[in-house]
């Protein structure tokens, strides 16, 4: 792995970028114009928000916040905004894969900034918690991270002995029924692409829904499967028709059995009642857990797009976000004829870290065993842990990681990244949390919109 810094603070692991947030797949619609007057309105109300409220700002001595074992790691931390000076401390507490303590204290500010120190013995990730009290104001946050030696980053635990071999019994299960795509065609929106939804038929008489789109001309074309973030929600339409316009036969789906374009209040019936806490339901057996049924779709649907007769036969991507950049991981390790994997902060990585004293990744099972037995929980997570899928994958892999993501914490998913035993790329994001903010994640949307056009042209994103 080589390591490259860019000015000012992005870091890049093998051609990486730093990133910002943006949606990943764009809204589109009649009411653009009227959207996006809105979005303007509200960022310049937000930029100028930003100008009055404190903020506490970090800095890293050392751009990029990459260290060696042993290294002494550094930040500068001040407070900005209107009534900064009136801020004197900021209390800290530093953890090592932001579960084990490392220290705590209170940084007194001079001329409005201070010092904060720390060093690790032991390659891992570093997050400090910075809270400041702010006069007749609600305590204002923010946090600083590091990694240390992260090629040197391995898995919390091995996978099961029988990991291949149940996997293996499940997609027999899977292949005993019928995929029976159900196609309904739809008004794409542009005159050059056409639209359906979709259903397939999963196991146990489960469906699997969503919307397929692919330019009008084309005989053989290559093939996107987008798989979706956490929470109960509808498609948006634009998801794949913009990918569809720029010449990619795309299948975008949900990750519930639902309906993909229900109104709002279904999908907020259906998060407060019967998929509330989704990820808890038969989390202690691996025949009965939530992700049996999500895996198993996204490997039906990369069959469904490697079967089709307008499949180039050379290109099929599956990329996400959060729990799509965990189905991406699982499925890229999954299917044989996945070719490339796109994947933006994954969760579902290092279920076992708090053995080894680290956060694990969303949904963190380790910690929520809902009053089930908490061993049977932690070994049924290790079959859907994706750091375990990962040494299987075959083909070239963009992942990114947020170092102050506490959703999904940076170091299973270096853990998971450090397994993939092809052409891969890492994006260590120095201030990223899991939702992005302040355009954190940049440079991930940039990179995957390079690397998308590069295989859509058959050419290598990485070097072999």
């Amino acid at each position: 792995m080589h390591l490259f810094q860019m000015p000012p603070h992005p870091l890049r692991l093998r051609n990486g970028h730093f990133s910002m947030r943006l949606p990943m797949y764009p809204l589109k619609s009649r009411s653009m114009s009227v959207l996006n007057t809105l979005l303007v309105a509200s960022a310049l109300f937000s930029v100028s928000s930003r100008c009055l409220a404190q903020e506490i700002e970090v800095n890293a001595f050392k751009p990029g916040s990459v260290y060696d074992i042993g290294e002494k790691i550094q930040w500068r931390i001040t407070v900005t905004g209107e009534g900064a000076a009136a801020v004197e401390k900021i209390s800290y507490i530093v953890r090592m894969g932001d579960r084990t303590e490392m220290s705590r204290g209170e940084l007194t500010l001079k001329e409005g900034g201070a010092e904060l120190e720390t060093r690790l013995n032991e390659a891992g990730t570093v997050l400090a918690e910075l809270t400041a009290i702010v006069p007749d104001k609600a305590p204002i946050k923010n946090f600083a991270g590091a990694v240390v030696a992260p090629d040197r980053i391995g898995p919390s635990s091995p996978p099961p002995a029988d990991f291949d071999a149940f996997w293996k019994r499940k997609l027999e299960e899977l292949a005993a029924v019928p995929a029976n795509p159900v196609l309904e065609a739809g008004e794409s929106g542009n005159p050059n692409v056409d639209y359906w939804k979709i259903s397939l038929d999963n196991i146990r008489g489960s469906k699997i829904r969503g919307q397929l789109a692919r330019p009008k001309a084309g005989a053989k074309l290559p093939a996107l499967l987008i798989v979706q973030w956490a929470g109960v929600y509808p498609l948006v339409k634009g998801w794949a028709t913009d990918k569809a316009r720029e010449g990619w036969l795309t299948l975008n789906i949900n990750a519930h059995d639902l309906p993909i374009d229900a109104p709002a209040d279904f999908y907020k019936q259906q998060s407060e009642t019967t998929l509330r806490d989704y990820p808890g339901i038969g989390n202690d057996d691996r025949e009965t857990s939530y992700f049996l049924r999500m895996y198993l779709s996204c490997y039906r649907a990369a069959d469904y797009l490697a079967g089709r007769d307008d499949w180039d036969g050379k290109t099929l991507v599956v990329m996400g976000t959060s729990q799509g950049g965990l189905q991406a991981i699982m499925t890229g390790g999954f299917h044989p004829k996945v070719t490339a994997l796109l994947a933006n902060v994954p969760a579902g990585t290092d279920h076992t870290g708090p053995l080894v004293g680290r956060r694990g990744g969303w949904p963190q099972w380790y910690d929520k065993t809902q009053n089930k037995d908490a061993a049977r929980v932690i070994e049924t997570s290790r079959y859907f842990d994706v750091v375990n899928f990962a040494s299987r994958i075959k083909s070239p892999a963009l992942i990114s990681a947020g170092l102050i993501d506490r959703t999904c914490p940076p170091a299973g998913i270096i853990a998971a990244f450090n397994q993939i035993q092809a052409p891969k790329e890492l994006l260590l994001m120095e201030k990223s949390d899991h939702q992005g903010r302040n355009n954190s994640q940049a440079a991930f949307y940039a990179r995957s919109g390079a690397w998308l056009k590069q295989l859509a042209a058959g050419q290598s994103p990485v070097a072999k």
